[in-house]
């Protein structure tokens, strides 16, 4: 099958037919040296890293260093260096810009208003993803539908308008039961934070762990709107089906 913007639903049906794994396989051999997976080594992105590493798909992987990130984060980073020995590329920010904003702003301007958390999230994560993207026609992810309200309304294939690719979540309809059960059945490292409560994993500064009855995304942004706990990664030009 040839892939391009104008056989959309003929895709969509292809992959409901496909597992995770056989979905990725088939999108990498669609999408040849064009296809890249972003990961914050959640446990989700563990999922998909090990189908990708464990089964060599052509799908490059990479990760956005925010340089505010747990030392958890950093630790299960090395060991997933160590359990697969496949390279994982790194995206900063740039340090002009970090400088700039610390230099005006101080180090927590993010917690004073929604726009100072969004120019961090911009200089720290979404500045550095466009660079990571350019060039790409596939970019994959690890998010699920159950993550958050904002993520009901996608599907596990999009149109990400701003970015001018595909978007496929090859687990957006797994639980986050599913999730676990996958990590312990092939023994995956993952992020000891998620013992502690901590179910969205990001900054340090932005993240807390999720108490009894909260939603998926509490712990993100908790002083925010909980209909506003996007960081700008994937809530821009969204669910666009293409022309």
């Amino acid at each position: 099958m040839q892939v391009s913007t104008h056989n959309f639903s003929e895709i969509e049906s292809e992959l409901r037919r496909r597992s995770p794994l056989e979905s990725l396989a088939f999108l990498a051999e669609q999408f040849a040296g064009r296809a890249v997976f972003s990961s914050s080594f959640g446990i989700e992105d563990q999922v998909v890293a090990h189908l990708i590493f464990t089964n060599k798909l052509p799908i490059r992987v990479f990760t956005l260093d925010t340089g505010r990130n747990f030392q958890e984060t950093y630790s299960t980073w090395a060991r997933t260096l160590e359990r697969y020995q496949q390279p994982i590329e790194v995206f900063s920010p740039q340090a002009a810009a970090v400088e700039t904003l610390l230099a005006e702003k101080g180090p927590n301007s993010f917690y004073h208003s929604i726009a100072n958390r969004k120019e961090c999230c911009h200089i720290r994560k979404v500045e550095p993803l466009s660079r990571a993207l350019k060039g790409q026609q596939l970019w994959v992810t690890g998010i699920r539908a159950e993550q958050s309200p904002n993520r009901h309304d996608m599907t596990s294939l999009e149109w990400d308008e701003a970015h001018q690719l595909f978007k496929f979540h090859p687990l957006f309809d797994w639980t986050f039961q599913q999730v676990r059960d996958f990590v312990r059945e092939h023994n995956i490292p993952y992020n000891p934070l998620h013992d502690r409560g901590f179910v969205s994993i990001g900054c340090a500064p932005c993240t807390r762990a999720v108490q009894p009855g909260e939603d998926f995304r509490a712990g993100r942004w908790w002083w925010e709107d909980a209909s506003k706990k996007e960081c700008g990664l994937h809530d821009v030009g969204r669910n666009a089906v293409p022309a």
